[in-house]
């Protein structure tokens, strides 16, 4: 599905966890983003594309959490692309997302969190993220071409090095309010509120 080259770079960089400073844990560059840029409350969400704690997050709490505070400008929200296995997997669904464009992104990942069990147990991750692209405008030589996008490839893996070395995130999802790490793996709605009233102070 990609190359094995680039993918073999991604997850190497797992092994050098313990190497360099503490990040920002803000936007950078080729991150995606929700909401207004100066809201008091900058959210951080370091999620992968086929981790299942991340797709129930996304179906089950995110949408609530996203009409309450990103929609009306109180938190800007930063997704930040981590690879988790099957990595491959989690790498094609953020190239198919990038590729879709900015503004369709959100709705590609969307969609691959809600087809993501049935892709598990169907096996068929490529016709289903074929299908998600296809939904979106993508033609499947341009899905194709798209997971074959060597430049992308190694942009995504640049992202993840940068979470694991700087940032010393393990595991997804990983939530910082303005920072502060508040949240690791399953989290609810109550817990998110309460980071919330926190970080707002």
């Amino acid at each position: 599905m990609l190359s094995r080259r680039l993918l073999v770079a991604a997850i190497a960089a797992l092994a050098l966890a313990g190497c360099g400073k503490g990040g920002s844990k803000g936007a950078a560059g080729g991150d995606m983003t929700l909401g207004k840029p100066d809201a008091k409350v900058k959210v951080v969400e370091y999620a992968s594309a086929s981790c299942s704690h991340c797709a129930r997050f996304n179906n089950t709490v995110f949408p609530a959490f996203k009409a309450q505070y990103i929609d009306t400008g109180k938190v800007h929200y930063t997704l930040k692309e981590f690879l988790t296995p099957p990595e491959e997997v989690a790498a094609a669904g953020f190239l198919v997302a990038r590729c879709a464009g900015k503004d369709k992104y959100f709705t590609v990942l969307d969609a691959i969190y809600r087809q993501q069990q049935e892709m598990f147990q169907s096996g068929d991750f490529r016709g289903g993220l074929l299908r998600i692209a296809e939904s979106v405008g993508l033609t499947e030589p341009q899905f194709n071409a798209c997971l074959n996008d060597e430049a992308a490839m190694k942009a995504l893996n640049d992202r993840f090095t940068r979470a694991v070395q700087e940032d010393k995130v393990t595991g997804t999802p990983t939530f910082f309010f303005n920072g502060k790490q508040v949240a690791e793996g399953e989290v609810t709605e109550a817990q998110l509120d309460q980071a919330f009233a926190e970080a707002s102070k």
